[in-house]
């Protein structure tokens, strides 16, 4: 099925087509000739513009865009359902883990999805048996694949420090042994940064996400310690050094959530980024509707009013040379993931899988607890084949409303676990996350259009 996109951002015309990701930025005319589908004839659009544009325009200009048809680079045929529907690689290897070492933490901060800290009621820390059970299982698991990422999850994985040096050196001995190279990430809430610990961290991790959600005032409200009171004064200056100590060869994120407690959240990545920090994610909060803090569908326009200033300041940023990158702007126009990803996003349940303190395996953290999605454990192995079937196959062909999208190639479904808690269905998207993944998408469209090497 052919089919493009048109949008309007800060006044200039854009147009994807999106099975092939041609962008073309035109002028209003030919984005006034362009419908979704396909090119209506001449005479059709003569008539409807003729008020508007000049006839020899309208010729012009059509003649142009059959030019660009006949190039391959409008109205393009699908040429990945094919490839969707064999299922990609034949055996579901998996490449990354996520290792749950501690269902525990020292904040209490109030959209997460942990209750007072703990897990479904339990506080837990993995035992070192477990933790390298795990990584076994992983190495055994990951076939032919050279590279592993395991995610240290928690909880406030520093908790368990001691147990994270141990997972590490055996990570590192196994990898040897089975020439296999394993990268490990960590996402913490900077409490529990030392001097020890960060040199340790900026030695073994692959990437380091330090959370933080803005603003002083915002953080405060909502990222609180277990007496209640705000955590921004004694994280900042620890995440000031942390990002201080990682060189340009070596990923960090500051990462934040926002609420509808801030729904002007551009703030909050404009104080990062006047912070110094070059490497920021201010993510929507994913909560039931019921919930005080949850984005509802009339915080919309506010909300897409942050992308365009956001959009507007980063281009800003960029002609001054003072730019940072917006994890959810980040996107590439000339290659991006291969298609298999593009079609069926993180892989969660067949490439990527969590474990828990007890050694249960679940399709991510996020079901963790769910025990219509427990998989198996590190023990038995996958014993749920059927599931992990199933998630391989909930990809945008199987989602009927992705299909028809156009951001499809882009945002490749969703999450899986957002999807099944808001809709009981991994096979429809979760509605409000989807439009603002769509207007994200757009705004950097636009601003990678803007800001690449000509």
């Amino acid at each position: 099925m052919a089919l493009i996109h048109k949008f309007i951002q800060d006044g200039e015309y854009y147009v994807i087509d999106v099975n092939s990701g041609a962008l073309h930025v035109v002028d209003e005319i030919v984005y006034d000739l362009l419908d979704t589908n396909s090119l209506r004839k001449k005479e059709d659009l003569i008539e409807e513009f003729k008020e508007k544009y000049s006839i020899k325009n309208i010729e012009e200009v059509y003649d142009e865009i059959e030019s660009l048809i006949k190039q391959g680079t409008l109205y393009t045929e699908d040429l990945y359902k094919e490839i969707a529907m064999k299922g990609g690689q034949s055996e579901p290897y998996i490449k990354a883990l996520c290792l749950n070492i501690i269902q525990d933490c020292n904040l209490r901060c109030k959209y997460c999805f942990a209750d007072e800290g703990k897990y479904h009621g339990v506080r837990k820390a993995m035992p070192i048996e477990v933790a390298k059970k795990a990584i076994d299982f992983v190495i055994k698991n990951s076939g032919p694949r050279k590279n592993i990422e395991v995610d240290l999850f928690g909880g406030e994985p520093l908790m368990a420090f001691d147990l994270i040096k141990k997972v590490v050196e055996y990570a590192k001995k196994q990898e040897k042994i089975y020439n296999k190279s394993i990268r490990f990430t960590m996402t913490t809430n900077a409490t529990l940064l030392s001097d020890e610990v960060m040199k340790y961290l900026d030695e073994n991790m692959g990437n380091i996400v330090l959370s933080i959600d803005g603003r002083k005032s915002v953080n405060d409200k909502v990222r609180v310690k277990v007496d209640g009171s705000g955590s921004y004064d004694r994280i900042l200056p620890k995440i000031k050094k942390m990002v201080d100590m990682r060189d340009k060869s070596k990923q960090y994120y500051v990462r934040g959530t926002f609420t509808r407690l801030n729904t002007d959240f551009y703030e909050d990545i404009k104080h990062m980024a006047d912070l110094g920090f070059k490497e920021i994610s201010i993510e929507p909060v994913v909560l039931p509707p019921e919930h005080e803090l949850s984005l509802r569908e009339e915080d919309l326009p506010v909300i897409f009013e942050q992308y365009d200033k956001l959009y507007k300041d980063m281009l800003k940023r960029h002609k001054d040379g003072n730019e940072f990158k917006f994890y959810h702007f980040n996107i590439d126009l000339q290659g991006g993931p291969c298609v298999y990803k593009r079609i069926a996003g993180c892989g969660a349940g067949h490439e990527y899988i969590a474990v828990t303190p007890d050694g249960d395996i679940y399709p991510c953290h996020q079901f963790v607890g769910n025990k219509d999605f427990l998989m198996g454990d590190i023990y038995n192995g996958i014993t749920n084949t059927k599931m992990v079937q199933e998630f391989k196959e909930a990809h945008i062909y199987n989602k009927p409303t992705c299909v028809k999208c156009w951001a499809k190639f882009y945002c490749s479904g969703g999450c899986q676990a957002n999807n099944y808690n808001f809709n009981g269905d991994m096979h429809i998207p979760y509605e409000i996350g989807c439009k603002m993944q769509k207007k994200r998408i757009e705004c950097a469209i636009a601003l990678k259009a803007k800001t690449m090497d000509k």
